[in-house]
């Protein structure tokens, strides 16, 4: 199940993850928490949800269908926020229980535009990411999380850190960011075993949804029994190929290609 934001141009938030969990063999079920005016050179405007109607679809889909693991993006707002948090405790969703709880903590697009409002970072460190079975941020969704700057490997050891003592099981740094370097370098730790998971930089303007496709690559990949670190090295693999295969698409950025196992067959 993804809970998140609707983006019209198709590239990134619930499409993408739909998209993912469809061609990795999970059925993708939606708790949408907005919905964004948004193309390939940015996003617009966007109207949230109200918290109740998220939580109500969160409480639909699992007393029914049920649910193998659940992922978040964007969030809105800090109601939002608090009512997945709680509905997650209702349901039993996240750290150490049973249903693994993913949090890709969507602050901006690719483009800077800010998808999660500024108070709501309060209601993210104290209510969501201490439900966490794994936190994915990227370095800009990291600095605004924990302060810290990630820069080098010392430095994203810090942030992983900070994000434990926030209370995940899981944290997973990305360092595909990291402009500087020739790789892309992603650090995961529960604060006992360090992972470091490290691929080729591909070379591609067209990136858009890279991080929904990576945390819902993790969903589907714990919803298929695997661990967290086999979840996030298979995410990892899987994401770099969708690097490989993005595709041009309107003015913009492009959107990586998670159908890139179709496109290279």
């Amino acid at each position: 199940m993804t809970v998140a934001g609707s983006d019209s141009g198709g590239g990134a938030g619930i499409q993408t993850d739909m998209r993912t969990f469809a061609l990795l063999g999970v059925h993708a079920c939606v708790a949408v928490t907005a919905v964004t005016v948004q193309n390939t050179v940015g996003v617009s405007d966007f109207v949230a949800m109200s918290p109740d109607i998220v939580a109500a679809q969160m409480r639909s889909v699992v007393t029914d269908i049920g649910v193998g693991a659940v992922k978040t993006g964007m969030l809105a707002s800090g109601p939002i926020i608090d009512a997945v948090a709680s509905t997650a405790d209702e349901l039993d969703l996240g750290n150490s229980r049973t249903v693994p709880l993913v949090v890709d903590p969507v602050a901006a697009s690719m483009h800077g535009d800010p998808l999660l409002a500024a108070e709501a970072f309060d209601a993210l460190r104290t209510n969501l990411i201490p439900r966490a079975t794994v936190v994915t941020p990227n370095l800009d969704e990291v600095r605004l999380i924990t302060g810290i700057d990630v820069t080098d490997a010392a430095s994203q050891h810090d942030a992983v850190r900070a994000l434990l003592d926030m209370g995940a099981q899981w944290a997973l740094v990305k360092g595909g960011h990291l402009r500087s370097s020739t790789q892309s370098p992603d650090l995961l730790s529960d604060g006992v075993e360090d992972h470091e998971f490290t691929t080729e930089r591909i070379a591609t303007g067209h990136d858009h949804g890279a991080g929904d496709t990576l945390a819902a690559a993790i969903t589907a990949a714990l919803a298929h029994g695997y661990s967290v670190p086999d979840a996030v090295r298979f995410a990892k693999s899987w994401v770099t190929e969708g690097l490989r295969w993005a595709y041009p698409l309107g003015a913009g950025h492009g959107p990586v290609n998670p159908m890139w196992r179709v496109s290279e067959e």
